[in-house]
């Protein structure tokens, strides 16, 4: 009987042991696909690593211990932890960059003589870069070697950012294309680094760095109002504001190079006595997902959760100032003069704070409730976005009458809504095998941005303009069109919960058949691979089942 294993897996009566002349890192192997250190791969049998402990038939997870984590990725626990500081950093500077454009958008529109609906095509135009390209950085991040991938792309986006500062005010349409050329930078970064975070960490440390990670969004969005604004005021000129990022983006680029090494892909989940996964073919992992309930509707609410932060993000201080102006706190923004209001920075601070109340008040919560629900992400995130649509309701609605009732109601709102951030991406990090998860990123951004904040800063300025045509032109009527166009925002959030509620349903079946995956012990569902493989003369072949005679 010919020795042979079937479903490219080794043979488990053979103790998981390769094929005589194969190897982990075969010298064929892409330069950039290897890991910095490929020789710190797992040990089988040594204690605290998956596998050593438990029954490895058994389908039951297994947490390797802080040693064991060292031994599988080669790195120390505090040397993770810092990895994980310079990717919070760079998220950190990411978001500060996207809204730092926000800050100084009164003055953007003053500059360039353009309407609210061509304000909202500078967002718009980035988030479909970033929308566009994230597949292709996706597919490349479950291949190659990650931290090259994001240095390039950080490069590549500080300088853009740097060159639109210099724009003329009559090439309006040279500051849209240099806004998107910056998505082929964020793309390179926010579909790979969480998977670094995946391959470093496992269960509640996993969430907690993930929370540390995702801190980096309300918080560098908030830096980004605040910056805008007050470089603006005090160089006196806005330009100055898209200055600042730029110079940080090369101190991130010499950190990512300096202290970031590349952990094996899916180690820290794998048993011991399991062969490393393979990446499947592009098409095969979407199918995958496509099968996978809990990533396609975690997806879709995480799309609620990104158009109206998207909207907020753009249009919130501008609809501040418009209210203030209606009660007469603030003087009109007139044409040629500089716009003064405190609203951003007020925004700015208000962003940093509920985020990182937020995210770390979504990490407790479901972290506590996971003991006894299994479905408590999912079930969070509901109530995150359900409990956030009536306060950002309320805050536009009392706009006209109390601006503090307004900044009360957008603290609580926002407070709610950034419950989703970390737990959404934990969600997928375990719904989704270590070797398509760089994709499955990719794809949870086309879909968020594609039907979320892509076109709504765009939507939201369409409708205040169309609903301002029909009505005498007055800094009451821009008030109101504004007002109006946002309320969309409230019925989009309730939408985005439903769909979480929806993703509690197949939750706990989605993980399990991920785990046992990523172990080897299950697999994959429909696959059309139907070699074995057997030895020949010292080395692995695989050929058709068909030609084989057992």
């Amino acid at each position: 009987m010919a020795a042979a294993v079937v479903d490219r897996r080794w043979d488990r009566s053979a103790g998981g042991r390769a094929p005589p002349g194969t190897m982990a890192g075969s010298d064929t192997t892409p330069f950039l696909s290897q890991a910095d250190d490929p020789e710190d791969g797992p040990v089988p049998g040594t204690p605290g690593l998956p596998g050593s402990v438990g029954n490895a038939k058994s389908g039951e997870p297994e947490i390797p211990d802080r040693e064991g984590l060292q031994r599988i990725t080669g790195l120390s626990p505090a040397h993770s932890a810092l990895i994980v500081a310079v990717l919070c950093y760079i998220n950190l500077l990411n978001y500060m960059d996207r809204f730092t454009v926000a800050g100084v958008l009164p003055d953007i529109e003053q500059f360039f003589d353009i309407g609210d609906s061509s304000s909202g095509l500078i967002q718009t135009v980035f988030i479909s870069s970033y929308m566009v390209l994230a597949p292709v950085f996706g597919y490349l991040g479950d291949r190659y070697n990650r931290k090259y991938l994001m240095c390039g792309g950080i490069a590549f986006w500080s300088l853009v950012t740097l060159g639109s500062s210099f724009i003329p005010r009559e090439r309006f349409w040279l500051l849209l294309l240099t806004r998107g050329l910056v998505g082929v930078g964020e793309a390179s970064y926010s579909t790979i680094a969480p998977t670094l975070i995946a391959d470093l960490f496992v269960a509640d440390q996993r969430s907690r760095m993930l929370s540390v990670f995702y801190f980096a969004i309300p918080v560098g969005s908030g830096l980004g109002y605040i910056a805008g604004s007050k470089v603006k005021d005090v160089a006196g000129d806005w330009h100055w504001a898209l200055r600042v990022t730029p110079g940080l983006g090369v101190v991130a680029v010499l950190l990512l190079f300096l202290v970031v090494r590349e952990p094996p892909r899916g180690a820290v989940e794998r048993h011991s006595d399991s062969p490393p996964l393979n990446p499947t073919s592009w098409w095969a992992d979407l199918r995958a997902l496509a099968r996978n309930p809990s990533f396609t509707l975690s997806s879709l609410g995480f799309t609620a959760v990104a158009f109206v932060t998207g909207s907020l993000a753009l249009w919130a201080p501008a609809f501040l100032l418009r209210s203030r102006v209606v009660l007469g706190e603030t003087p009109p923004c007139l044409p040629g003069d500089s716009c003064s209001s405190s609203d951003s920075l007020i925004f700015g601070l208000i962003t940093c704070l509920t985020g990182v109340l937020g995210v770390g008040l979504g990490v407790e919560i479901s972290r506590r409730l996971r003991r006894s629900n299994p479905r408590a992400d999912p079930l969070v995130c509901a109530a995150g976005l359900l409990g956030s649509a009536p306060f950002l309701f309320l805050s536009l609605a009392c706009a006209r009458g109390s601006i503090v009732a307004t900044y009360i109601f957008i603290f609580i709102g926002e407070t709610l809504l950034s419950m989703n951030w970390a737990i959404v991406a934990d969600i997928l990090l375990y719904v989704v095998i270590p070797t398509r998860r760089s994709t499955a990123e990719a794809f949870q951004i086309v879909l968020s941005h594609l039907l979320g904040d892509a076109g709504s800063p765009y939507l939201i300025g369409l409708i205040s303009d169309r609903l301002r045509r029909s009505w005498p032109p007055s800094f009451l009527s821009e008030f109101r069109a504004l007002q109006l166009s946002l309320m969309l925002c409230a019925f989009v959030g309730a939408l985005g919960g439903a769909a979480f509620l929806g993703t509690a349903i197949f939750i706990e079946g989605d993980r399990r058949r991920a785990q046992l995956h990523a172990q080897g012990l299950l697999p994959e569902a429909g696959s059309t691979d139907d070699r074995i493989v057997v030895p020949q003369r010292g080395r692995s072949t695989r050929v058709p089942v068909s030609s084989v005679l057992i």
